[in-house]
C-alpha cells in the first residue's frame, strides 16, 4: 500500500505530470521506495478513480497534452491517516545474505568477486548521498520539513555506511577462509 502514499507525498510537495513525477521519483523518493514508470502511471489512475487526486485543468485543450495532477482533500486525509498508523518493521530479505548462508554448504566460488562489486556499489551510493547532503542540507537549512527530509537522507547515509563497513569485514573474513573458492559439492 505504500506506493500510492509515496505518490501522494510527491504530489503534495509539487503538483506534477506523470512524466515529471517519474523523474522526481528517480531523483528522490526512488532512493528508498522504487517503482517503475508503469507502476506510477497505473497508481495515478487508481488514485484519481478513488478521488484522492485530480487532473488539473489544462490552460488550453490540446490533444496529447500531458496531464498534471494535484492532491484533493481526501488524498491529504488518506496520507495523514497512513502516516499516523503504526507499522511494524519489515524483516530484512537480502539475497546476498542468503547466498552467503548457502555458500556454507555448497562452496564460495564466485562470491568474493560479487562481495567486492557490492562494496563498490555501496561506496558509490554513499558518496552520492553525501553529495546530496552537502548540496541540499547546509547547516542553516533548519525548517521542520527540511529536517524531516534530511532525516530520511541520513537513514540512507547510515545504511550505506553500515553496508560498506559490513562488506569490508566480510571480505576480510573471506580472505581468511581455508580453501577459498573450492567447490564443496
Amino acid at each position: 500500500m505504500s506506493l500510492p502514499h509515496a505518490i501522494l507525498t510527491a504530489l503534495l510537495e509539487k503538483p506534477s505530470s506523470g512524466l515529471e513525477l517519474t523523474r522526481r521519483f528517480d531523483k528522490s523518493i526512488g532512493y528508498f521506495w522504487s517503482a517503475t514508470h508503469q507502476q506510477i502511471y497505473r497508481e495515478l489512475g487508481k488514485l484519481e478513480a478513488e478521488g484522492f487526486i485530480r487532473t488539473l485543468p489544462a490552460a488550453q485543450p490540446a490533444r496529447g497534452q500531458k496531464k498534471s495532477y494535484e492532491v484533493l482533500p481526501a488524498g491529504r486525509a488518506e496520507l495523514a491517516r497512513w502516516t499516523a498508523a503504526p507499522q511494524d518493521p519489515k524483516t530484512l530479505r537480502d539475497p546476498l545474505l542468503l547466498r552467503l548462508r548457502a555458500a556454507a554448504v555448497v562452496g564460495t566460488a564466485g562470491l568474493e568477486a560479487d562481495l567486492r562489486r557490492h562494496l563498490e556499489l555501496h561506496r558509490r551510493q554513499l558518496a552520492e548521498y553525501q553529495e546530496i547532503e552537502k548540496r541540499d542540507f547546509p547547516p542553516d537549512r533548519d525548517a521542520p520539513e527540511d529536517r524531516l527530509r534530511h532525516l530520511v537522507l541520513r537513514a540512507g547515509i547510515d545504511l550505506e555506511t553500515f553496508w560498506t563497513q559490513w562488506l569490508t569485514h566480510a571480505l576480510a573474513e573471506f580472505a581468511g577462509l581455508p580453501g577459498e573458492g573450492r567447490d564443496r559439492s
